[in-house]
Formats: structure tokens, C-alpha cells, sequence
């Protein structure tokens, strides 16, 4: 996990004057599974905004795997392996678990694919199998959650982005989830998370990054990050 799948130098965005991402710069090691974390306010969802696209940078470069991808695209950027699984999950209510999968794999990275069997892989990556036929409508919030990550694994991305997969899960949900995520990383995929869920950033994570404010305050392994005291103020909590 040496070389960086994603390097982000110097990113900075306002609002109207206000600052949502301040001189940001971090890397990805690809192969790994990275958390970004921060209180609410603190700049994660536009970040990821920035990463895919949606926002362009006012400054600053994002670099993935070797290519410049700053200020193009969301669709270009998905071309290049990118994609994005989002907290509130919008599938086609009236369309199966698989069928809303399949466009997924319809879209994504360029090059020729397999629809059917990128659909396949999805669903049973996504712990999904048993649920192919069944109508989204139909869903619990987990399965829900589930079946958002299953289409942003369609689109055959190299980097993952993962906002808060966790949210409103129960505690075995939520360890299903961790597992997911793990499974998703042994089948070659790089993984960026968003996660308010403390016990599932520790378990899953290799490195961890801590936004406040829209600043970088610490990066690094879960216990390190832990221990940092500007980590522990901005966002952990004390005892006092």
C-alpha cells in the first residue's frame, strides 16, 4: 500500500466567502481503506463533491491513478474508475434488487464489460443474492444500503467512495457492512470512507484522516488518530 491511487495537494473551496475546504492535501495508498472523518460542518461531504466532480476546486489538484482529474467531469470522472455510493440511497422503487444493479454496470469505467456478470459479482459482493429479485420498494434501510454500494461496484470503479455506509444501521448491520467493505478491498478496490460510526471506522480502517473546519487537523493509523489531542478536542470528545 505504497503508492497513492488518489493524491489530493493543496485543495481549497468557498462558498460566498466561506471556506468548506481549507489547503487540504492527503494520499490514498491503493489497495487500502481510508476514513475520513470530522464533525458535522467540518467540509467531508464537499470534499467527496470535489473528488467526483461536482464541485469544481478554487484550488489545488486531485492526481488518481497518475492522471489529473481536477475540475473535469462527474461522468469523466466515473470513465476513470471513480465511484461513489451515496448515504441516502435512490434506487428505482419498482425495478429488483438486480435490475437496479445492472445499470450501474451499465455505466462507470470505460472499456468493455460483461454486463451480466458485473451485475452478478455486485450483488454477491453486496451480500445481495438472496434479495436479486425483490423489488427495491421493498427493502429494509440496510438492504438499502446495500444495494447502493452493489451499484457503485457496478461501475467497476478502482476507488470506492463510501459516504457514511453505516448511517442509521444497527450493530449487526453495521458489522455486515465492515465486512462488505473488507470484501470490496480483497477483490481490488481502494476504498475512501465517510463515517460518523466510530467502532466501524476503527475496525475497518488502515488510515484515518480527520477534517475540521474544512483543515486537515491529523492522518493517520486509527490508534495514532485516537491518541492525537487536536483529534481528541475537535471531534472525540473529553472527559472534561
Amino acid at each position: 500500500m505504497d503508492s497513492p491511487i488518489l493524491a489530493v495537494s493543496h485543495l481549497s473551496k468557498s462558498f460566498r466567502g466561506l471556506k468548506a475546504i481549507q489547503d487540504v492535501s492527503l494520499s490514498v495508498p491503493k489497495g487500502s481503506i481510508c476514513s475520513l472523518i470530522g464533525p458535522n460542518g467540518a467540509g467531508k461531504s464537499t470534499f467527496f463533491n470535489l473528488l467526483t466532480g461536482y464541485f469544481p476546486p478554487d484550488q489545488g489538484q486531485i492526481v488518481f491513478e497518475a492522471r489529473d482529474i481536477t475540475g473535469i467531469s462527474p461522468e469523466r470522472i466515473a470513465q476513470q474508475g471513480v465511484a461513489r455510493a451515496f448515504q441516502i440511497a435512490k434506487p428505482f422503487p419498482a425495478m429488483s434488487v438486480v435490475e437496479n444493479v445492472r445499470i450501474g454496470a451499465l455505466f462507470g469505467r470505460a472499456g468493455p464489460r460483461d454486463v451480466q456478470a458485473v451485475t452478478h459479482h455486485a450483488v454477491e459482493l453486496a451480500g445481495l443474492g438472496d434479495l436479486a429479485g425483490r423489488e427495491a420498494r421493498e427493502l429494509t434501510v440496510g438492504q438499502l444500503r446495500r444495494l447502493e454500494v452493489a451499484r457503485a461496484l457496478a461501475a467497476r470503479p478502482s476507488l470506492l467512495l463510501a459516504d457514511e455506509p453505516c448511517a442509521g444501521l444497527n450493530h449487526t448491520e453495521t458489522a455486515e457492512m465492515v465486512d462488505i467493505l473488507r470484501r470490496i478491498r480483497e477483490a481490488g478496490a481502494t476504498v475512501l470512507l465517510v463515517e460518523h460510526d466510530m467502532s466501524a471506522v476503527m475496525r475497518v480502517s488502515d488510515i484515518v484522516m480527520v477534517l475540521e473546519t474544512g483543515m486537515l487537523i491529523a492522518q493517520g493509523t486509527p490508534d495514532a488518530v485516537t491518541r492525537d489531542p487536536r483529534v481528541i478536542a475537535a471531534y472525540l470528545g473529553t472527559d472534561e
